[in-house]
C-alpha cells in the first residue's frame, strides 16, 4: 500500500461527528496533512452505543442516511476521532477491498490492527504499540498561520477596552462534573482580579456547557469586559477565535481537553481554572502535563511573577505530529 500511495494523491475522507470536540481534532490533522479531503457528516442511532468490541467493523451505529453517504470510490486514508468513528471507519476498510489507511486519534475501542495510526493522547494513559502515536493534548485548526489570519479579522473590534486583553474562555458541567454557581463566582472573582491587576480587561464567551451559572459568572464579573453568551449571542458572530488571536493571556476552565488545547494555540500565558470538583481524573492529568512542559499554569488570580506577563511557549497542536506520521507511515 505504501507503494500505491507514494505514487499518487490519496483521496482522504474525514469523518466527523456531532461532538464538536472530536470534529475540531480530526479535521485540525485533516488541514495539516494538507492534501485535499472531503468530510463525511456521520449521525448516530441507538446501535452506536453498543460496545465496539460487540459492533465490530460495522455501520450499524449510523442512521440511515448517514450510511448512504458513504458509498464508492472509497479512500485511500480515513481519519476519525473518538470511540464512536472506529467501527465505521473499520467497516470502510473492509468496503474497500484493498488497503485503507486508517488514522484515528483516540482509542478505538477494538480492532487496533485494523489502524494504521492510532494518536493516543497522553492524558488518556499512554500506549505501546507500532502503530500507536502519543500526544500532548488535542489535535485542533488553530495553527499559527490561523491564529493571524483571525487576528486580522477581529482587529479593531475591541479596541475600547483596557490592555492587556485577556480572554476568559469558559465551559461548564460534563457528564460526571457540575460548573456550579460557587465555581462561577469564584472564576469570575479570579479572572476580575488577573485583570485588574494588569490594568486590563476580560473577553468573555461561554459554551452550550456553561448552563444557568453564565448569569451568575457575568453578574460577578468586576473588570472591564467584553461578554459573548452562547445560547443568547448566537446571531453575532462568536468570537472565540479572535478572543484567542488578540488575548495578551488566557485563562480556560479545566473541563475539556480540547478548550485547553486550543487556549495554547499561541504562546502567550495561559491559566487553567481547575477545582478538584470540576476536574475528572484524566483531565487533571492533561493539566498536569500542560504544567510541566510550560505551556500553562495553575490560575491564581494574579499574573506569574509578581504581575509579568510575559513568560511564552512553544504553539501546542498535536496535529502537525499526527499529520507527520501518517505522511511517514505512508510514504508521502
Amino acid at each position: 500500500m505504501v507503494d500505491t500511495i507514494a505514487n499518487k494523491t490519496p483521496d482522504v475522507w474525514v469523518l466527523v461527528d456531532d461532538r464538536a470536540g472530536n470534529r475540531s481534532q480530526c479535521l485540525g490533522v485533516a488541514d495539516a496533512l494538507a492534501i485535499d479531503y472531503r468530510v463525511k457528516e456521520i449521525a448516530y442511532g441507538p446501535w452506536a452505543a453498543l460496545p465496539n468490541v460487540v459492533l465490530g467493523a460495522s455501520l450499524k451505529g449510523l442512521t440511515p442516511d448517514s450510511r448512504l453517504g458513504l458509498h464508492p470510490p472509497w479512500p485511500d486514508v480515513v481519519i476519525a476521532a473518538g470511540r464512536r468513528t472506529a467501527p465505521v471507519a473499520r467497516k470502510i476498510r473492509a468496503l474497500a477491498g484493498r488497503e485503507c489507511f486508517l488514522a484515528q486519534v483516540m482509542g478505538p475501542g477494538a480492532g487496533r490492527g485494523d489502524f494504521g495510526l492510532i494518536a493516543v493522547p497522553r492524558h488518556d494513559g499512554a500506549v505501546a504499540g507500532g502503530n500507536i502515536l502519543n500526544i500532548t493534548g488535542a489535535p485542533h485548526q488553530l495553527t499559527p498561520s490561523r491564529l493571524k489570519e483571525e487576528s486580522g479579522r477581529w482587529r479593531g473590534r475591541f479596541d475600547d477596552l483596557p490592555k492587556p486583553w485577556i480572554a476568559l474562555i469558559v465551559g461548564g458541567s460534563t457528564r460526571r462534573r457540575t460548573f456550579t454557581p460557587a465555581m462561577a463566582i469564584e472564576l469570575a472573582a479570579r479572572a476580575s482580579k488577573m485583570a485588574l491587576l494588569a490594568g486590563g480587561s476580560l473577553l468573555v464567551t461561554t459554551s452550550r456547557r456553561t448552563g444557568e451559572a453564565a448569569d451568575t459568572l457575568i453578574k460577578a464579573i468586576t473588570a472591564p469586559n467584553r461578554v459573548f453568551r452562547w445560547g443568547l449571542d448566537n446571531s453575532q458572530e462568536n468570537p472565540y477565535h479572535g478572543y484567542l488571536a488578540l488575548a495578551d493571556a488566557v485563562i480556560v476552565t479545566g473541563d475539556s481537553s480540547s478548550m485547553c488545547s486550543e487556549a495554547c494555540a499561541g504562546t502567550g500565558p495561559v491559566y487553567i481554572y481547575a477545582p478538584p470538583a470540576l476536574t475528572i481524573a484524566k483531565h487533571g492529568r492533561l493539566h498536569a502535563d500542560l504544567y510541566q512542559q510550560g505551556y500553562a499554569r495553575p490560575l491564581s488570580g494574579e499574573m506569574d511573577s509578581g504581575g509579568d506577563q510575559q513568560w511564552t511557549h512553544q504553539p501546542l497542536n498535536a496535529a502537525v505530529a499526527v499529520a507527520q506520521a501518517i505522511r511517514d507511515r505512508l510514504g508521502l
